[in-house]
């Protein structure tokens, strides 16, 4: 009976995909700040321009949370889902580059683990 009584609520807690583009919105706004704004990602130009990058991309959460969705395929597992997101940084912003991520998380019991990111070998510098 306990056992059914865990499944059961493993079940119910098993995060939807709107759940899972939030994560994923607040773990773009940390990799496009780090790419863009602390690794001189963003042109001499746009830099002197822009005063706050890390405030400017944070105030973006929800674009790049329903972008994360685009890009995402959910395995629904039941007790838990495997969500699979491959962004391609120059269909996103074509004239900046940033490089092309694979990211594997598992989500279950309301909570999200990254279990594999990857950059494509071949965008890095």
């Amino acid at each position: 009976m306990a056992i059914a009584g865990c499944g059961a609520l493993l079940v119910w807690t098993n995060p939807s995909m709107e759940d899972y583009s939030e994560y994923a919105g607040e773990q773009l706004v940390e990799i496009v700040t780090e790419e863009v704004c602390e690794r001189q990602g963003m042109p001499m130009v746009l830099r002197l321009w822009i005063r706050n990058c890390p405030e400017l991309i944070a105030a973006q959460k929800q674009t790049l949370a329903s972008i994360a969705g685009q890009f995402t395929t959910r395995r629904n597992l039941g007790l838990g889902s495997i969500y699979t997101t491959k962004f391609d940084g120059q269909d996103f912003l074509p004239k900046m580059h940033l490089p092309s991520y694979t990211v594997t998380t598992l989500a279950g019991a309301g909570q999200f683990l990254t279990i594999k990111a990857r950059i494509n070998p071949s965008d890095q510098e």
